[in-house]
């Protein structure tokens, strides 16, 4: 049998259509979706599609990062039970955009706790299981990533908040967050999925970003082309680290280099609730050190 998969946002878009793909290759999937209501419209209806697979499926908000330990937790009990510790991937998908500024319960930006903080969360709590089966960790990015820098001194758009900038540093940030686990050895990756009809910028959206989006997403693809890419970097090795839905490795920005990798990688952890010295100690000296 083959290792299961971990998705977030897979409740639909493409998350929902990486499950599709990944169980018709035959892989059981774990996904999490932000809604109860949600996650049973999806699990019933992959079930039909595919009655012998192996679907499990966990609501859990994970903007709030108790949310994210707490949903952690009760896929790692589902990993030992049903799947004695084996993990093939972890896909970090969930992603929101938003019009105005809105925080978290930890106060964060929305869109930094989403995009960025809670898969480079899970993928942390995840990382002995990650590193004893060699797990892939796989970040929806975007091409926008390429058109910004990290707002070091403003990181959440506190002063002057301007959502287009906030989604393309989320999506930076997610590259970020692949080099720095490429870093200590990890197999992880950035997908560009390109335009998709999905439905993220019009979830708790108003004004000028709904509308535009409204009008955009008309001309993106199915969500079912990009989801090929996912299950392509989840069978095989690739050197590259951030491919287009048509398996092309594509360039990435400038700011993707070693030192805005390590010093994100350290703020995160610390914004993360983690302790520095401790979390180093726990992977045996392989994270980065403070720079």
């Amino acid at each position: 049998m083959k290792k299961p998969v971990i998705i977030t946002g897979a409740t639909s878009g493409i998350g929902y259509s990486v499950c599709s793909a990944l169980l018709s290759a035959g892989y059981p999937t774990i996904g999490i979706g932000s809604a109860t209501e949600s996650c049973m419209a999806a699990k019933e209806s992959l079930e039909k599609e595919y009655p012998h697979a192996q679907i499990s499926f966990i609501a859990a908000d994970l903007m709030q990062q108790r949310e994210v330990l707490r949903a952690a937790r009760e896929i790692e009990g589902i990993v030992a039970r049903s799947y004695d510790g084996a993990l093939h991937a972890l896909i970090n998908n969930a992603g929101c955009v938003r019009s105005r500024f809105m925080t978290t319960e930890e106060g964060y930006e929305q869109q930094f706790a989403l995009n960025h903080l809670a898969g480079f969360l899970l993928s942390h709590e995840f990382m002995p299981l990650i590193r004893e089966n060699d797990a892939a960790v796989i970040f929806t990015s975007s091409g926008s990533h390429k058109m910004t820098r990290v707002n070091w001194k403003d990181l959440m758009y506190q002063r002057r908040y301007r959502p287009l900038l906030a989604y393309k540093q989320s999506k930076l940030c997610n590259m970020l967050t692949a080099l720095s686990l490429r870093e200590i050895g990890i197999r992880a990756y950035g997908v560009e999925p390109g335009l998709v009809r999905t439905d993220i910028g019009n979830k708790n959206t108003t004004g000028a970003v709904d509308f535009i989006w409204g009008l955009r997403k008309r001309y993106g693809e199915n969500p079912e082309k990009p989801a090929k890419i996912y299950l392509a970097l989840c069978e095989n090795s690739y050197f590259g680290m951030y491919y287009d839905s048509d398996m092309k490795e594509q360039r990435m920005n400038a700011e993707v280099n070693l030192e805005n990798a390590r010093r994100l990688y350290d703020l995160s952890l610390k914004l993360c609730g983690y302790d520095n010295n401790l979390h180093r100690a726990r992977y045996r000296g392989q994270a980065f050190q403070c720079s």
